[in-house]
């Protein structure tokens, strides 16, 4: 990549959660030329009310390289049982190797107090890499980075200990489309309902069907409008408050403690698409 290309890696426990809290922000990167990847830490091999093990494995590893063509990025799953993710030594190695070897500016995860306990370690296993990604003899055979890269959490709900900072909110209006478009890639999870769901939930006919696609992706376009209004006052700071007004969607992101500490010009430097 040239020297003025930014190079993100996402780190989500399942294989549609960086699709879900970070694919617009995803596609804006790709449009400029970025390089972005999001790394599945589990195969999500339960996640299905009907199907289990290799075959959801790789029909969900399919629903993924879908959605890296409609955005733009790499991606990749890690071959770790849904359900059973442990934050161990050999999966911060794992996760220590994936940073380095994308030359990360940007690495995103989960917050550990999510309700899920893959998500919850997927982002124990990235905080312990904020350090160790600068340490020469730790995974020695892969190079280590000189500058630590910005760690950054997704927004999520949950408000115990303490609730999510929106430090940097993004206008996704641009990638609204492609992000639903993962959706629809995603039909195992969305359009199926993932593991809680029945079999009933999907009509049988073609006119039901495709009414049932439609709602999908009219309840996610209104959940990422509700978020253009919660964070309208972190949209201000970056957009100004005339284009603020006018943001549709969008997402956020907190940056958290652990990794370089960017300033206000750093933001702008790795959010590229602020205005100047």
């Amino acid at each position: 990549m040239p020297q003025d290309k930014l190079r993100i890696i996402a780190c989500g426990a399942h294989p549609d959660d960086c699709e879900y809290v970070a694919g617009g922000t995803a596609g804006l990167w790709a449009a400029k030329g970025h390089a972005v990847k999001f790394v599945s830490c589990t195969n999500g091999d339960i996640g299905h009310h009907a199907m289990a093990g290799g075959p959801l494995a790789r029909r969900r590893a399919a629903e993924l390289a879908k959605c890296a063509k409609i955005l733009g990025i790499a991606n990749q799953a890690l071959d770790n049982h849904d359900g059973e993710l442990i934050p161990t030594l050999e999966n911060r190695k794992k996760i220590c190797t994936l940073i380095r070897e994308w030359k990360a500016d940007v690495v995103i995860g989960h917050r550990p107090n999510d309700y899920h306990p893959d998500h919850r370690y997927t982002g124990v296993l990235v905080q312990d890499a904020a350090y160790m990604v600068t340490v020469p003899f730790f995974c020695p055979d892969i190079p280590h980075l000189t500058h630590n890269p910005v760690f950054l959490y997704y927004d999520d709900k949950f408000r115990k200990p303490v609730p999510f900072s929106p430090d940097i909110a993004v206008a996704i209006d641009a990638t609204i489309e492609k992000k639903l478009d993962c959706f629809d890639a995603l039909e195992s999870q969305f359009y199926e309902g993932g593991c809680n769901a029945t079999a009933d939930l999907v009509p049988k006919d073609a006119k039901g069907q495709a009414e049932r696609r439609k709602k999908v992706r009219d309840e996610f376009r209104a959940l990422f409008g509700e978020k253009a209004g919660k964070f309208r006052k972190a949209l201000e700071s970056r957009y100004g408050k005339p284009a603020a007004a006018k943001v549709r969607y969008a997402e956020a992101f907190e940056v958290c403690e652990y990794g370089r500490q960017p300033d206000e010009a750093e933001i702008r430097r790795l959010f590229p698409f602020f205005p100047k």
